[in-house]
């Protein structure tokens, strides 16, 4: 691999050319610049990345990913140096603790985190997906959770007659607030007159933070510039009282080439199964985003395919499969890597490879379409490491 400040003599030629001949090894390497050549300094893009692998089958998809990541970095100029993180069952089980108290001040010093998946069998749960996957969530302010909805292939579709033109489409959570700050308690707990109270906790900065994001998002996607607002207005009636306000005065005032629309979370379901070429981006809060992206990656093929990225637009993101970490496969080379492989294409996109993300998810289309029997793990037809040698080595 080339660094920075190192001198290559060539012919001329323009910079695409340049690199793609650097990544095939063809350049003559002088120590210092000629006079009587063309000299050309290669400053290559560097990304510091933070790896945690994870519980189950996460390692393993995790090198897949990896794998696919170095291949585009060669082919189209930028490396990644990778930095691992044991966080997970097994560290938990060694230290009685989910993350160190460093963890979030570590984690900052990088762009991205890829992450395997988190979950063991042997760690009650909820203690490793809050103490983990939630902190990180909230202590890095990942604000944005977003989730492309893409069929790559009719076959693993469970809608009748639905093609991959019929389902392309993201849906934008909004990551740090709503019923999933903890807000609430007991009274009386354990008796007859027990009661619990889970509070939905929605800030005009929290709201307007997402729904500026989706409004962005949807401009740059450049497709029907649809944006629709997935709630519950009435019955929901403080809470997406003040999302609804929002949306449509941001709107009115900064994004006029934007259409606009709502739809009921219940009525959203619905149209997610019958009609889902109606939908280009989509923006909500943290529980119905929860849910309905769930509902998403059923219809676009399966938790083998759905990935997703949790976004601090301003700080350290991370991105992840959605599948989790499927214990019973572990170490059997058996699970479908393309969701993770689909995670670090997101990752790419959102450091501004933009060229070298669309040719892995162009990639991961030919391959699911031309190579794969199934989605699930052990039906595809190939290994965990087979399909990553299969996406890697066709970029």
């Amino acid at each position: 691999m080339f660094g920075e400040g190192i001198y290559y003599r060539f012919a001329a030629c323009n910079t695409r050319q340049l690199v793609k001949t650097l990544s095939q090894g063809k350049a003559t390497l002088y120590s210092a610049p000629s006079r009587d050549s063309r000299d050309v300094q290669i400053s290559m893009k560097n990304y510091d990345i933070a790896v945690i692998g994870g519980d189950g089958t996460g390692p393993e998809v995790t090198r897949e990913n990896i794998k696919v990541l170095d291949a585009a970095g060669q082919k189209f100029g930028f490396k990644l140096n990778y930095t691992d993180f044991d966080f997970g069952g097994e560290r938990y089980m060694r230290t009685n603790e989910a993350l160190p108290d460093s963890a979030s001040d570590d984690l900052r010093q990088f762009p991205a985190i890829l992450l395997g998946a988190i979950g063991h069998p042997d760690v009650k749960p909820g203690i490793l997906e809050k103490g983990i996957l939630l902190r990180l969530r909230f202590e890095l302010e990942q604000y944005i959770n977003l989730r492309p909805v893409k069929l790559f292939d009719e076959r693993f579709c469970p809608l009748k007659d639905k093609k991959p033109e019929d389902v392309d489409f993201v849906v934008v959570r909004e990551n740090n607030e709503g019923l999933y700050t903890g807000s609430g308690g007991f009274v009386f707990k354990g008796t007859p007159n027990e009661v619990a109270i889970q509070e939905s906790v929605n800030t005009r900065r929290g709201v307007e933070r997402c729904l500026r994001y989706a409004f962005e998002y949807t401009r740059k996607r450049n497709k029907r510039k649809n944006l629709t607002l997935c709630g519950k207005t009435n019955v929901l009636t403080f809470a997406f009282d003040l999302w609804e306000r929002a949306f449509n005065e941001i709107g009115d005032a900064d994004y006029a080439d934007i259409k606009r629309d709502y739809a009921h979370v219940d009525a959203t379901t619905m149209w997610f199964v019958k009609n889902p070429e109606w939908f280009d981006v989509i923006v909500t809060d943290n529980m119905f985003g929860d849910i309905i992206t769930d509902l998403g990656a059923m219809v676009q093929g399966g938790m083998g395919i759905a990935a997703g990225g949790n976004l601090n637009p301003e700080g350290t993101s991370m991105f992840e499969p959605i599948g989790g970490s499927a214990p019973k496969y572990t170490g059997q080379n058996v699970i479908n890597p393309l969701a993770a492989i689909c995670s670090g294409a997101l990752m790419l996109e959102t450091l501004g490879e933009d060229e070298a993300a669309k040719a892995i998810e162009d990639t991961v289309i030919t391959v699911t379409r031309e190579k794969l029997k199934d989605l699930a793990a052990g039906k595809m037809g190939y290994s965990t490491t087979e399909v990553g040698d299969l996406v890697a080595s066709s970029l």
